[in-house]
């Protein structure tokens, strides 16, 4: 974007617009009757800037400078603003026409008061903006060329504001290497209260305070890193920050009352001992630090509270490679999401083993940590979860965020229906095309009162308070999410809250809750409860995730010469439908070492290669697989013969459309397939022991299942399979790429940076 602007003016010549002079000069704004100039009160400082070679030309007084200018941006203190737009008045109105002003000012409701009071009216052609950045250091000394560089600047046009102004401002702040944004003024004023005003109002009483104590020579002498880190702001530039705190007085006001509501909040939990409410405030904190820095960097919770490199991940599989050896894979996610949901309602102490530090599985429990519950860890698959009771959740102080994890926002819908409180639900652009209604029509029926946006989709706004009844349901579609969601309304629910499923799904809800000692009763394919009652912690031990455990049963089946163990996998009834697919095809796969762990039937499932033929999938399994298919199509193309599948319409609603995303990728590598509105006909064969397809580009969707479906598939390629958008793969299976190694698959990463 090339900045057309024939003379800039920048008034006020210290770090910001010095900085500001240094990044144009950078960027190539210089020669061909393109000049900078500058205004400031000390002539010491125009000097300079000539002298670094910032400007062209400056002086002390504004009105000689004006003339020719096409932008002028302003780069005063806060409160010097008035007195600047006060001698712009008069020379705006007879100055060319096509003059641009725009300024760097961190409050803005002020400036705007002042720019009427000043022109008489919000001038069109002024677009106020703030650029975030800075340092303790002040004066043009201290300009920086890159000081904006990755820096967000946040303009705040107004309706009436010109859109060739804004346009071109636009384009000033992008040739620094900044990304701009826009926001109204009174949201600018209010986040930036509390994420700069505050923290420097902090850091300035807190140095203040210790340095007017008699022993404060040997505090400073010991003070470790965290202090100085801390305070680092506290030495930027008094007078700055006094008219920023005097011009935005109401939003930091605000500001420091909630902050100091929280300090006394954790003054009497030290006072009185409470560790739990420590605990709560201090990994609360602790996590969402790492939280809320992947969702600004747009990446996954995981590789931001791993520290791993952000940006699109792209998967480069090599063909060929065999498969063996004993692994475990991670912890099943679907129980992990429950563990954590029941086990902060419960009275007590649950200690969770085996959790799956996944980002879906992470978000619930970040959710429940901002809904008041203590929880320590995750650390190497164990959770202390520090129960409130069936009542002593309490309101979030904005929305929970899900990311793409639709289990938790179903299950989340039914327990918070029976809260006292209003919550908002939301996750990432995934799910938010993902419906809803299949819950939030029930939940409307037991007396909930739910929003949602057009066609049923997230985000899901709760009202809380409302009397919940207990109704009788019968599922058009099976699905576990929605019969969890009804049973975890129905422990709020006066009465009894009756689910019938059309085909057997996932229990693991049903289980967990006997596990925490509430009574749930089943008759063939009905399940029910009755409200009112408690749940009291118990130990869980999370078995090792049937749907992770998926992707290598096929791989070890599809690869000559494979012979694999899965430890400790799960093998509920109601989730073993891989297992019995795979061995519908005729796959040497044998569960061993059968047991019982927390009421989840466990085993070690070993599997050999056998050649695999097609089948006609019974529609009765395909409820029990439903996650486990874009593997098992994997499986479908090594298969002599055709396998087809009917009944799986519920395919199309996951993190993507995975008959069509299956389809699609099948169809790059040659494989051929005809897919129906419910499932694909899938045409596999080849030699025994050679490439049964070709390689390709393949194109993941943001779908974890699509991406390790296709870098499974390597293993019978005739060449390389590459595999874009795999970030999410974090999601559902971390470590996913380790575990593909160790076994035999040829598997490099690589950053994709957009």
């Amino acid at each position: 974007m090339r900045i057309e602007e024939s003379r800039i003016l920048i008034v006020g010549l210290g770090l910001i617009g010095g900085s500001l002079a240094a990044a144009l000069r950078r960027s190539g704004f210089a020669g061909e009757g393109r000049e900078i100039v500058a205004c400031d009160p000390d002539a010491g400082e125009i000097e300079r800037g000539i002298a670094m070679g910032l400007i062209e030309r400056g002086g002390t007084r504004l009105a000689p400078l004006v003339e020719g200018c096409s932008l002028i941006v302003l780069a005063v203190p806060v409160l010097a603003m008035r007195g600047v737009m006060d001698e712009l008045a008069g020379w705006l109105e007879r100055a060319a026409p096509g003059v641009v002003i725009t300024d760097v000012g961190s409050t803005k409701a002020t400036l705007r008061e002042a720019a009427r009071s000043a022109f008489g009216r919000m001038p069109t052609n002024l677009v106020l903006g703030h650029p975030i950045a800075g340092s303790e250091k002040s004066g043009v000394a201290a300009a920086n060329a890159e000081l904006y560089v990755g820096h967000k600047v946040i303009l705040t046009p107004q309706a009436d504001t010109d859109p060739d102004a804004l346009a071109r401002v636009r384009a000033l702040w992008v040739a620094t290497g900044a990304e701009v944004l826009e926001m109204e003024i009174e949201r600018h004023d209010q986040v930036l209260a509390r994420t700069s005003h505050l923290p420097h109002l902090l850091a300035f009483s807190l140095v203040d305070t210790l340095a007017r104590q008699d022993e404060r020579l040997e505090i400073f002498r010991y003070a470790a890193g965290g202090f100085r880190d801390f305070t680092r702001i506290a030495g930027s530039d008094p007078v700055m920050w006094r008219d920023i705190f005097i011009a935005n007085r109401d939003a930091v006001l605000e500001a420091l009352d909630d902050f100091e509501g929280g300090v006394a909040r954790l003054r009497r939990a030290v006072e009185a001992g409470d560790t739990d409410a420590m605990l709560a405030t201090f990994d609360r904190a602790s996590h969402a630090r790492h939280y809320f820095e992947s969702l600004l960097n747009q990446t996954s919770y995981q590789a931001e509270y791993q520290m791993q490199p952000h940006g699109n991940l792209r998967y480069r599989v090599s063909p060929g490679g065999g498969v063996s050896g004993r692994i475990r894979v991670p912890g099943d996610k679907s129980i992990s999401h429950r563990s954590i949901m029941l086990g902060a309602l419960a009275e007590g102490v649950t200690e969770v083993k085996g959790f799956l530090e996944g980002e879906d599985s992470l978000a619930t429990l970040q959710a429940f940590r901002e809904m008041g519950v203590a929880i320590e860890g995750p650390h190497q698959g164990r959770v202390t979860i520090h129960g409130v009771g069936m009542r002593g959740l309490k309101a979030p102080s904005g929305p929970l965020y899900v990311g793409n994890a639709g289990t938790a926002m179903r299950l989340f819908a039914g327990l918070l229906a029976g809260q006292a409180f209003d919550t908002e639900l939301t996750g990432d652009a995934s799910l938010t095309k993902r419906p809803m209604g299949r819950v939030a029509d029930p939940l409307r029926e037991m007396g909930a009162v739910i929003e949602t946006a057009e066609g049923g989709r997230p985000p899901l706004k709760i009202k809380g308070g409302q009397r919940l009844t207990g109704i009788a349901y019968d599922m058009p579609m099976a699905s576990a999410q929605v019969k969890s969601c009804l049973l975890l309304a129905g422990l709020y629910a006066e009465g009894e809250t009756r689910v019938r499923e059309p085909a057997p799904t996932r229990d693991h809800t049903e289980r967990m809750l006997a596990g925490f000692g509430y009574a749930v009763q089943r008759d063939g394919n009905t399940c029910w409860l009755t409200g009112g009652g408690k749940l009291i912690a118990a130990p869980i031990d999370v078995p090792s995730d049937i749907s992770s455990a998926t992707f290598f049963l096929v791989a070890a089946a599809i690869s000559p010469g494979s012979d694999l163990v899965l430890e400790h996998v799960g093998i509920n009834p109601t989730r073993i439908g891989v297992i019995n697919i795979l061995q519908l095809m005729g796959a040497d796969l044998h569960l061993e070492n059968q047991r019982e762990v927390g009421g989840e039937p466990v085993a070690d499932l070993h599997i050999r290669y056998a050649p695999l033929k097609g089948i006609d999938i019974p529609v009765e399994q395909v409820p029990l697989a439903i996650d486990e298919f874009p593997a098992l199509f994997v499986a479908a193309a090594n298969a002599e013969g055709v396998t087809r599948l009917r009944g799986a319409g519920e395919l199309r609603v996951k993190e993507s459309d995975r008959l069509q995303a299956m389809a699609n990728g099948l169809t790059v590598l040659g494989v051929e397939n005809r897919l129906h509105e419910d499932g694909i006909d899938i045409v596999g064969g080849g030699p025994e022991d050679g490439p049964n397809y070709g390689g390709g580009h393949i194109d993941s969707l943001g779908d974890h299942r699509i991406a390790m479906a296709f870098a499974i598939a390597a293993l019978r390629a005739s060449s390389e399979i590459i595999i874009d958008d795999c970030a999410n793969v974090a999601t559902s299976f971390p470590g996913f790429i380790d575990l593909a190694r160790r076994v035999g698959l040829v598997l490099e990463e690589a950053q994709e940076v957009s």
